[in-house]
This record gives C-alpha cells, sequence and structure tokens, in this order.
C-alpha cells in the first residue's frame, strides 16, 4: 500500500482492498474521504453502531426527482418518460416507512416459505452440477453460481425460466449502475435495460392481479399494507424487483459461491474436513466465506445528528460508507481475521448481512442456497483444482459489492 490514502473508486484498490480496509482501521477509522466527500466508518463495533442506532444514522436515499445534475435529471426523465421511476427500497427507507413496508416482506420470506423452497434449492443445485460434472472441467462462475441462485428467484418471481439469461442481463445493468464505476453515457444504456426489465416485470404484475398464484410475488403484488391502506404501487414493485430481490436475492448468493470455491482451493486442509463431516463442518465454512469476502462491502447511511465514533467526528447530514468488508475482518473482533476458520466461536457475528432493523431479510434463503451449493459440490466433486493459465482472479469494479468476473476449475468427480 502506497503512502497516499486509499481511493475507493480505483479499480486497483477494489480489486485488493483488506490492506487499504487495515489502513482505514488503524489510522482512520473515521475517515473524510475527499474522492467521494463519504465518510468511511471500518472499525466492527462502529459499523453495528451505524447500522443499529436509528436516532444518530438514518436512510441516505435522495429520491430521483430531486436530481441535483443535469445527468440525474436525465436519468429521471428517462425513466419518467418511458417507465416508472423506481420510488425509494427498503433501505432508502426510515421506520415507520420501512417497518410498514417490511413487514410484508417478511411474510412473503416467513420461515415456512422458506422451508417450502427448500426441495427445488436442492434439486436445482444438483441438477445444475450434474451438467458438467463428467467433464471435470467448468467455468464456475457462469455454469453454477450465477445460474443457482437466480433460477430460485426468477422462480419465486413469476418469471420464464427460459427468461434467465435476458433477465441476467437486465440484472447486470442494475449491479453497474450502483457500482459508481460507470460513465455517464454508459449509464444511460443500463437505465434503457432497466427499462426493458419494468416492462417485462409489468405483465406479470398485472397478470398477478388478476390471477394471484402462490409465488412470492403474487404476496407483493396484492398484499395490502394496513397503515398505507393499499398495496405496493408500480413504481415501489419495480424498485423492489431490481434491488432487493433479483440483485440482493441472487447476486450476493452468487459472489458468496464464487468466492467459496476460490477459498476451497486455496485451503485444501478445509476441503478435507468438509469431505470429512459436511454436517458440521459446512455451517461454519458458510459463515466465513460470508466474513472473509463480504459480498456487499459497503452501503451507506446519512448522520442523522452530529456524532463522534472512535474519536472522529462526524458532521450531521454527512452521508457515510458503512465498510461491512472491514468491519468483518477487524482483529478487535475477529482474532486471525485473515483465516478461514473453521472453529472461530460465535461464527455468525459477522456483520455480511447487516445489523438492526436493516438485517437482510433475505439471509434464510442465501444460507439454504449456499448450503446446497456447496453441499451438492461435495457431494459430486472429489478433488478441486484452479485450471492452469485460466485465472486472473479478477472482480468487477464496484464501489458497493465484491464480485469474482470469472472462476476456471478441474475437479475429480466423485465416485457414484
Amino acid at each position: 500500500m502506497s503512502d497516499a490514502p486509499p481511493n475507493f473508486l480505483d479499480p486497483k484498490v477494489q480489486e485488493s482492498p483488506y490492506e487499504h480496509y487495515r489502513w482505514l482501521r488503524d489510522e482512520a477509522p473515521v475517515y473524510h474521504d475527499p474522492y467521494t466527500n463519504m465518510v468511511h466508518v471500518s472499525r466492527y463495533e462502529d459499523v453495528r453502531r451505524v447500522l443499529t442506532d436509528n436516532e444518530s444514522f438514518c436512510a441516505y436515499a435522495p429520491l430521483p426527482d430531486d436530481a441535483p445534475t443535469e445527468h440525474q435529471r436525465r436519468i429521471y426523465h428517462l425513466f419518467k418518460q418511458n417507465g416508472w421511476v423506481p420510488a425509494l427500497t427498503l433501505i432508502a427507507r426510515d421506520d415507520p416507512n420501512h417497518r410498514q413496508m417490511r413487514a410484508i416482506f417478511n411474510e412473503a420470506f416467513r420461515p415456512s416459505r422458506i422451508r417450502a423452497m427448500d426441495a427445488f434449492v436442492q434439486e436445482t443445485a444438483y441438477r445444475l452440477l450434474d451438467a458438467f460434472v463428467a467433464d471435470g472441467r467448468c467455468e464456475w462462475v457462469r455454469q453454477f453460481a450465477l445460474p443457482m441462485p437466480l433460477t430460485i428467484i426468477v422462480q419465486q418471481m413469476g418469471a420464464d425460466l427460459e427468461d434467465m439469461w435476458k433477465i441476467k442481463r437486465w440484472t447486470d445493468a442494475f449491479f453497474h449502475r450502483i457500482g459508481m464505476m460507470l460513465s455517464e453515457e454508459e449509464e444511460i444504456e443500463t437505465v434503457e435495460r432497466e427499462i426493458e426489465a419494468q416492462h417485462y416485470f409489468q405483465r406479470i404484475f398485472e397478470r398477478l392481479r388478476l390471477e394471484p398464484d402462490d409465488s412470492l410475488l403474487s404476496e407483493l403484488v396484492n398484499r395490502e399494507i394496513p397503515e398505507w391502506g393499499r398495496p405496493l404501487n408500480d413504481n415501489e414493485l419495480h424498485a423492489e424487483m431490481m434491488a432487493d430481490t433479483f440483485v440482493g436475492g441472487s447476486e450476493t448468493t452468487t459472489n458468496a459461491l464464487s468466492a467459496g470455491v476460490k477459498l476451497l482451493v486455496e485451503n485444501p486442509s478445509v476441503w478435507e474436513r468438509l469431505r470429512d463431516d459436511p454436517e458440521t463442518n459446512l455451517r461454519p465454512f458458510i459463515e466465513e466465506v460470508l466474513r472473509l469476502e463480504s459480498p456487499v462491502q459497503c452501503l451507506t447511511r446519512r448522520a442523522a445528528k452530529d456524532v463522534e465514533l472512535s474519536g472522529g467526528k462526524i458532521a450531521k447530514g454527512s452521508v457515510i460508507a458503512v465498510r461491512y468488508g472491514a468491519a468483518n475482518r477487524d482483529e478487535r473482533e475477529f482474532p486471525n481475521p485473515d483465516d478461514l476458520d473453521l472453529d472461530r466461536k460465535r461464527p455468525g457475528s459477522h456483520l455480511a448481512f447487516g445489523s438492526g432493523a436493516h438485517h437482510c431479510l433475505g439471509a434464510p434463503l442465501a444460507r439454504r442456497e449456499l448450503w446446497w451449493g456447496f453441499r451438492a459440490l461435495l457431494d459430486r466433486v472429489e478433488s478441486l483444482a484452479f485450471a492452469p493459465g485460466k485465472n486472473d482472479f479478477a472482480h468487477h469494479p464496484h464501489f458497493l459489492l465484491r464480485a469474482l468476473k470469472e472462476l476456471h476449475i478441474e475437479f475429480a468427480p466423485a465416485a457414484r
């Protein structure tokens, strides 16, 4: 690491952020970033406080029609003229509005529904793996980590599985747009693709209003929010489809499945322990993957008043970059934080799914997808290795998320 403070808009910093996170935690736990004009918070206890202290910290989400620049106004009018202006998502709302809206998601993701989905999640994992396991090699991201959770959420959103890769193109547009790494013209192109998705899903909304079914989306379309006296409107539904269902419900699981296999190849003793006793070791492994690689590296909040954290002052109104990826490797909370440790005490104490009122509502489903994804691999594969000469282990440039572009592996299929 150079002597200059880190610029988290630099793809090189994003590619290998952990030494920069250590600098933040040790030297500037409350770091006023000149590149983004945000305040980075990086220590575990500070991040947890920002996520749970709703009097001192609130949602950060400027409405599209409050757009201060000509470029942002252009995006707003593009949505308005050709599609639906996305409303605030769950993470961008404060209580009581957040609590009222989240209640319908809590009902849609209730434990009984997750249990009812488990057989389909299991079947999907084994079907995808069995399609290529005899080849002895694959590009893991494209052939498994992407379609595994995407298949689940496409089915639950009432879309046609034959349209999965078309939907992936649309969700990629949203993924890259929120990453803060595009040119203005590239961002306009992503908005145009998002509007294509809106028109596709609008037909599904209208069908489900006339003919409700047992899908998760049908509940979101039709269930009334008592305090509002109505269900979600089209603008709210379109916002949730991209942010909290497709990207939130598939992209992060994809990234954990990808990172997890990379860690398994790099830690053969862990692979052996998992193969020997998956029932004991797979759950702590999943939690370590989530902690070490934090598929969501950063989200934003705003200071609701003047606040002091770790001796640093944050002025009211400041936008805060909440660094999950840094907090989850904080040695003040996790001994030997860079190690993959299956025997770590309190393995689920990481902040990969957030904390407090905005804790990820899809976390139980994500954990089941990770369980069956890795379990299928353990059952079908004897040994793992990186494909020689094919990997650069590059991640997509992104300010918020951490996503491997591709992962080429070779393996010996297990005897069946």
